[in-house]
């Protein structure tokens, strides 16, 4: 198992083409999103005021960002009143550094990591590395993906491209001490991680974790797990280090009796997470001692200034998006080329890290509409989609292309009825001897540049007899 080289590495058009070739890796996606997605709808029709919850959610989210100067003040404040120590990073490299150096004053050249969306967002685990220090993934998901050198997939299930027979397969060949006999019975692969993290668990100096919530007023940071990994983490070092998004804030304590009702149904389809893990600063002779919280802005404040796009910013990471996508659903996430795959990733990457650098996310999607009706935010995924490719189009303004030319041409038949009707019946009339050599009245493939046409979808050919001509017969004969 080596890293997927499309990870940033293509445009999303050519990384899809590429992927939708690989038939295990749907099989595995479909398999997998629909069942994440059935028990969702299962556990969210148990719950009479849903939608009251999702409007509550985005209204508390909007209020974050319509106040995020403030009460990212409070946060600091009363973390640091607790015994934290606050850092402040601007991107992703000052960030790495922060930590990097946190992790170096300790003497320690292991940490052990809490599954982290921020953290991979920066390229922590690659920062690390090259500073000599060894980050452990201790979330399954993510130690499948590390052990197998790749890239995660998705939001929530990291390593879900990949079925049991080729994580049985990845153990035995990468994780020390595995037995050779291991089998590809769930039980005993999460006996066989649980056995390769233990030692390290009782060794581990220090810690690195992010947060799925931040409590302004009091300056508690809210980890949600299903398998206990965090918890360790967050517990027994001496060190513990935090990586959190600036927009991970929600005002009082009282503000969670929303979002633990969202998340945990999103995501996983539970009704609760199994390990809720909440802590403030320092507690004396209890869990780590030396406490750091490094708050990342690294493109948010950029995306706040966008009316439209800062909706983006509301997103909880719960990934229900993903697994209704049928984009996502057949490429998976490696085509995305970054952190955060799926609808959610086409609207926020282009905006965390510029526009330009992601032309082609905006358009990964067939603006069904499935991601709105899902997210329990209730982020307009589609009307943010709309609004980003618009930018891309007026990025592109005064640069020739084939498009443009195209659609400047159908503007101008179109522009007049009568003209209109003339050419159409020239097509017609010209592509009657195509239709019936075909058979049929699409065509698969168009020379260049109507071959861009066709490389995604058949063109159809002009309809036998247009509406007007119909409606015109039809009348004579009545």
């Amino acid at each position: 198992m080596t890293r997927n080289p499309l990870v940033g590495e293509l445009p999303f058009p050519e990384a899809a083409r590429h992927e939708l070739s690989r038939e295990q890796l749907r099989r595995n996606l479909r398999s997998a999103t629909h069942t994440i997605r059935d028990k969702r709808a299962r556990t969210v029709a148990e719950v009479p005021d849903w939608e009251e919850l999702r409007v509550a959610g985005s209204a508390i989210k909007a209020d974050v960002l319509a106040r995020l100067p403030e009460l990212l003040t409070r946060f600091e404040a009363a973390a640091t009143a607790a015994g934290a120590r606050v850092h402040w990073a601007r991107d992703a490299a000052e960030a790495c550094a922060i930590v990097t150096r946190l992790v170096g004053e300790t003497g320690t050249d292991e940490v052990v990591k809490v599954k982290s969306m921020a953290t991979q967002e920066i390229g922590l685990n690659e920062a690390l590395e090259a500073a000599g220090i060894t980050a452990l993934e201790t979330d399954l998901a993510e130690l499948i993906v590390q052990l197998a050198d790749d890239a995660p997939s998705h939001i929530l299930v990291p390593a879900i491209h990949y079925n049991r027979s080729e994580i049985r397969d990845i153990f035995r060949e990468r994780m020390a001490g595995a037995d050779p006999g291991l089998t590809d019975d769930p039980h005993a692969l999460a006996e066989a991680a649980r056995r390769h993290l233990r030692e390290r668990f009782l060794a581990a100096k220090v810690a690195v974790s992010g947060a799925n919530f931040a409590v302004a007023d009091t300056g508690t940071l809210v980890v949600l797990e299903s398998e206990g990994n965090g918890r360790m983490c967050l517990t027994l070092p001496e060190t513990l280090i935090s990586v959190v998004g600036i927009e991970k804030l929600v005002p009082t304590f009282a503000d969670l009796e929303v979002f633990l009702q969202l998340l945990p149904r999103s995501s996983t389809g539970e009704r609760m997470n199994p390990y809720t893990s909440m802590w403030t600063g320092v507690t004396p002779g209890d869990g780590p001692q030396d406490v750091h919280i490094v708050l990342v802005d690294n493109g948010r404040t950029a995306t706040l200034a966008d009316e439209v796009g800062r909706q983006a910013l509301h997103c909880i990471r719960c990934s229900a998006c993903l697994n209704v996508c049928p984009v996502y659903e057949r490429v998976g996430g490696h085509a995305y080329g970054s952190v955060y795959p799926g609808p959610i990733g086409a609207v926020l990457t282009p905006q965390l890290t510029g526009v330009a650098a992601n032309r082609s996310l905006p358009f990964a999607s067939t603006l069904c509409g499935a991601c709105f009706d899902v997210c329990p935010v209730r982020i307009d995924i589609p009307q943010v989609l709309v609004h980003l490719r618009q930018q891309v189009v007026d990025e592109r303004r005064g640069h020739p292309s084939a498009e443009r030319t195209a659609m400047r041409a159908a503007t101008w038949i179109m522009g007049a009825g009568r003209r209109y009707t003339r050419i159409l019946r020239i097509a017609r009339w010209a592509t009657r001897p195509l239709a019936a050599l075909l058979r049929r009245r699409t065509v698969r493939r168009l020379p260049w540049p109507l071959s861009a046409w066709t490389a995604e979808r058949d063109a159809p050919l002009p309809a036998g007899e247009s509406f007007r001509d119909w409606w015109a017969r039809s009348r004579e004969g009545s």
